[in-house]
Order: C-alpha cells, then sequence, then structure tokens
C-alpha cells in the first residue's frame, strides 16, 4: 500500500470474503449429528434439526410456518409454485436484482417482467406503478443487497390489482420496514443461508409464510413424499389434500446445515447490531469525497446491512476506470455492477431470457454503483483502512474545482 494510505491507516485491509467463525454450539451439534448418521429430517424423529430450525425461525419471524430449503433460489421458485400461477404468467421483479431471481421465474414456468431502478437502488415507483397493469399476475420484491423499496406504495398498488406479492430477503434477514420486519410483508418472504448472509451455512434457504394453503402446497412439493408432510409443524387438512396431487422438486434441506444455522439464531441481532454501524460509519466517511455517494435509507427503513453499495458521481467513463484500478492497485477490488461482461446482477447479461428490455434508469446506475463486502465482524479499524483506500482512490481521479 502506498505510503499516503498507510499513513492513515496501519490496519491491514482485511479479507472480506471471509466470514465469522461458526459458533462452537454448531460445531458440537454437527460432530453429534455425524456420529449419528441421521442426515436426512424425515428419518430424524420430531427434533429433527431442520424442524427444529423451522419452528426457532417461524417464531423468531412472528409466523405460523416457515419451510426450511436447499437455497433461496428453491425458496422463490415454490413461493411461485405454490401460489397455482398458470403456466406463462407475468411476474414482476426489479431489473436491479441478482440473476438467480429471473431464474427462479423462469423455472417456474412463468415470465419476468423487469422494472426500472433508480440511483438509489430502488424501484422506480412510475415505471412499477405502470407494468402493474400489464397483465402481471404476481409481483417478486428484491430487496437487493439490503435496500428496501417504498414498502408501503407496492404493497398498496399490488393489493389494489388483487396482486400477491413475494418478498425476496435474501440479503434482508434482519431489517425492518415501519418496525415490521422484511419478508414478513407480503404474502411470502424468502431468506438464504449462503456463506455471504448473515446466518451462514455455505448453502440453504427459508421460505414462510401465514397463509396455511400456501404453506402446505409449498411443502409437498418441497419434497415431502408420502406421509412426511406430518412431520411438519401446524398440519392439517389443507395439507392432506395436495398429497400425491402435486409435483416433488425435492428441493428440501438437510439436518447437518440446519444444524450450522440454529445457534447462528442467537448472533443474528448482534450481527445486525454490527453491520448496521460498520455499514453507516463508513457511509459517513464515503460521503465527505465530492465522487462518492452512499444513498441514503429511506425514512421506514431499518437496515441490516453486509455490504456497502456507493455511486461513483460525476466521473467521465476513463475516471471510473481509474478509480477501480487505482482501488485494486491499493488492495481492494472494488466491483462496478455493469463493468462486466458476465456480472450476473447486469440484467442485459441475462441472455436466458430471450429479449432483454430497455431499462436505461437501471443501466446508467448499474455502470456506476460500487460493491464492497462489509461484514458485522470487522473492527472499527478494519473498516479505516476500507475507507481510507476508496478515499485515496477516489482523491486521485476527483475532478479539479475551477
Amino acid at each position: 500500500m502506498p505510503k499516503d494510505v498507510m499513513a492513515q491507516t496501519q490496519t491491514p485491509l482485511p479479507d472480506t470474503a471471509q466470514a465469522e467463525p461458526i459458533p462452537a454450539a454448531a460445531q458440537e451439534a454437527v460432530e453429534e449429528l455425524l456420529r449419528s448418521g441421521d442426515l436426512f429430517r424425515y428419518t430424524s424423529g420430531a427434533n429433527a434439526p431442520v424442524t427444529l430450525l423451522e419452528q426457532e425461525f417461524a417464531q423468531m419471524m412472528g409466523v405460523p410456518y416457515a419451510l426450511a430449503v436447499a437455497s433461496c433460489s428453491a425458496a422463490l421458485f415454490l413461493s411461485l409454485k405454490a401460489l397455482d400461477l398458470p403456466a406463462g404468467a407475468k411476474v414482476l421483479i426489479p431489473a436491479f436484482t441478482f440473476g438467480a431471481v429471473p431464474s427462479a421465474v423462469v423455472h417456474a414456468d412463468c415470465v419476468p417482467v423487469l422494472v426500472e431502478c433508480g440511483a438509489n437502488y430502488r424501484i422506480d415507483l412510475e415505471d412499477y406503478a405502470a407494468k402493474l397493469d400489464q397483465g402481471v399476475d404476481a409481483v417478486l420484491i428484491s430487496h437487493m443487497r439490503g435496500h428496501t423499496s417504498d414498502m408501503d406504495a407496492i404493497l398498496q398498488l399490488a393489493e389494489a390489482r388483487g396482486l400477491p406479492v413475494i418478498e425476496d430477503a435474501a440479503h434482508s434477514l434482519g431489517t425492518l420496514w415501519n418496525g415490521r420486519k422484511i419478508g414478513t410483508l407480503g404474502k411470502i418472504g424468502c431468506f438464504s443461508f449462503q456463506s455471504y448472509k448473515l446466518l451462514n451455512a455455505g448453502e440453504g434457504g427459508m421460505l414462510i409464510t401465514d397463509d396455511p394453503e400456501i404453506a402446505a402446497r409449498a411443502v409437498i412439493m418441497s419434497g415431502a413424499y408420502e406421509h412426511n408432510w406430518r412431520k411438519h409443524a401446524l398440519v392439517g387438512p389443507h395439507f392432506e389434500r395436495w398429497q400425491n396431487q402435486l409435483p416433488l422438486y425435492n428441493t428440501r434441506l438437510g439436518n447437518l446445515p440446519a444444524a450450522v444455522i440454529r445457534p447462528q439464531l442467537d448472533e443474528l441481532d448482534r450481527r445486525v447490531r454490527d453491520g448496521r454501524a460498520n455499514h453507516d460509519y463508513v457511509a459517513a466517511k464515503l460521503n465527505t469525497s465530492p465522487v462518492l455517494h452512499v444513498p441514503a435509507p429511506l425514512p421506514s427503513e431499518t437496515r441490516a446491512p453486509d455490504s456497502i453499495q456507493f455511486n461513483l458521481v460525476g466521473l467521465d467513463e476513463a475516471g471510473i476506470t481509474r478509480f477501480a484500478e487505482r482501488a485494486e492497485a491499493l488492495g481492494l477490488p472494488v466491483q462496478i455492477f455493469g463493468r462486466s461482461t458476465d456480472n450476473a446482477r447486469a440484467f442485459w447479461n441475462w441472455q436466458f431470457l430471450g429479449t432483454i428490455p430497455e431499462l436505461p434508469k437501471t443501466r446508467a446506475m448499474l455502470m456506476q454503483a460500487c460493491d464492497i463486502r462489509l461484514p458485522a465482524r470487522l473492527t472499527r479499524a478494519e473498516c479505516d483502512a476500507i475507507a481510507d483506500v476508496l478515499l485515496a482512490a477516489a482523491a486521485e481521479v476527483a475532478p479539479v474545482a475551477a
């Protein structure tokens, strides 16, 4: 690292890809499980790790039904199938999301309808309202990178048209909207336990709902064959009537990842608190630069971030390229969403959709929006080291005032 940056901090740059250590209680649970060899949820008893995880997660979120599955993508797919949408149904999604979201829509035999997102990474409500009246059958809202769009307006407009809303809360476990937990605002909420999320099992996901019919259909289709659905909580006649009536997609979660996740539930509040503090601290420092801007949260939003996004302001193409080069040279590669031929968060790379729509607002944002992992485990000194590198790179490319 150059001397001018080293003078600002003696703390080495952290490895932001590194996750928090798995709690000792999880290691003990895994060892016990391995000794038993009982890894399949349906051969275990009533206290199978997956069953307990579902019950504890549902209680934590304040909902009656939770279904643990292989990934958040699987949860999104099952959500669409559980809604019993017809083949070819149009599902509205934000244009700023991860490629797994439109993929889940396609897997469910539906058609993604992409909606513009603005410079603050949130849904453009004018485009959203206009596209709702174009034969849309459902709405799938991605709280991408933990940024919450105006859920009051989104839900009101969808409910006025009788459209179900699914929340992709992969990045938003612990986020609040007007004091309510993200993932509980729509008809279905979906979460991720992939290694970069606040609860880490490597892979895994969760579907939650308060609708017994949706829960029953999702449980059956997740792979609860024969009478295995009886091993889920709060079963009833609405479960039994779907037995053998629905295809089985076998997207179940196993006992091993569930055993890893369960002890982390007690860590969630601390991780949310520390992640928010780190994010807001770094954001305040970056916003002192004339060429870096971290959009503020919406008034109703209480975030739970594990990364930070910021826009490059007032730079031409050469300046943006130079900023990325300087940050990487200083030891901190920066992802700029739109400046890659294969970034799965840039909608024009979703070639499996066929015709890619023109979305100029989202494209403009993605071409200047930067992304850095900012795990909750980072110390304040490590946050300083990250901010100092970004500010140093920005200072080298900032236009000189006349």
